[in-house]
């Protein structure tokens, strides 16, 4: 991904400008082991992301390992329109949940999808543990 292009996330500065990918996403994508998301909403604008570029990788890494998938699969031909973080809450010491939007294209098809997250810190990371999506 380009550093300097708005970050796929749509994470907003203090003046209400889009975030580059290098001052958002990026950092937690490109440098994994060195710098993890900071909350579960970073965690998960960072694994949104990590979806627009296929970054399989970085989706297992952040994926705790009670509900980790052996595989992933991306839909051919997926384009990722936005993202829209409704609501995050601390539910516990280091537990939390983020509930969003998420809309992209396939196959000349729209989707949106809302899913309620739920994460979990351990050792000083954040994980996505499983969401309830809302019909």
């Amino acid at each position: 991904m380009n550093s300097i292009a708005p970050c796929p996330c749509g994470r907003l500065n203090a003046r209400q400008k889009a975030l580059a990918y290098a001052d958002c996403c990026g950092r937690y994508l490109d440098h994994w082991d060195a710098t993890p998301a900071p909350d579960a909403e970073s965690l998960m604008r960072s694994r949104y992301t990590a979806f627009v570029a296929e970054r399989a990788e970085y989706l297992q890494a952040t994926w705790h390992s009670t509900t980790r998938p052996a595989a992933l699969e991306f839909d051919a031909g997926a384009k990722w329109l936005g993202l829209t973080v409704r609501s995050h809450r601390t539910t516990g010491a280091d537990r939390a949940e983020v509930t969003f939007v998420a809309r992209y294209r396939v196959g000349g098809r729209a989707v949106r999808l809302e899913e309620t997250s739920r994460f979990v810190r351990e050792g000083g990371r954040w994980f996505y543990v499983d969401g309830d999506l809302t019909p």
